[in-house]
């Protein structure tokens, strides 16, 4: 077993603190921004920022599904999702960049070992930063 990271950018045209409460807005703005790969979404707790809780379904791979159940908390440049159901923690950072702001989405999990964990640590990655990045130019779309 080991760790895997999954990590994506994009610059977006807004300022910082607009990017940080738009990724915060899992009321609207979130379920306005997910890709086709996410299914089942709903806020089970609050909706703004810290003690959110949301759920949704996300569909790596065709045969791959994870039932997340995401505990979030914010901070002035960032907004972290914590699944209670596995390992799986995504931060997505908001840093300044020119006019705008530079947003980075970092995933991380443990794991499988063996042979499975190997095809996991090579390919779930690349999988996951389509999916990220998809996300993430619908959010400078929204912003724009």
């Amino acid at each position: 077993m080991g760790q895997v990271t999954a990590t994506a950018e994009a610059t977006v045209a807004a300022p910082p603190a607009d990017v940080v409460a738009a990724l915060a807005d899992y009321e609207v703005t979130r379920p306005g921004i997910l890709s086709a790969h996410y299914s089942d979404y709903a806020v089970e707790q609050g909706g703004q920022g810290d003690g959110t809780v949301v759920t949704w379904r996300l569909q790596a791979t065709e045969k791959r599904v994870r039932h997340v159940v995401a505990d979030i908390t914010t901070t002035s440049d960032s907004v972290t999702e914590t699944d209670r159901n596995s390992s799986m923690v995504t931060t997505w950072r908001v840093l300044p960049r020119d006019s705008g702001s530079k947003v980075l989405v970092v995933t991380t999990w443990q794991g499988a070992g063996g042979i499975g964990g190997f095809f996991e640590r090579t390919f779930a990655p690349k999988g996951l930063r389509a999916i990220h990045e998809e996300v993430l130019a619908n959010l400078a779309a929204r912003l724009r």
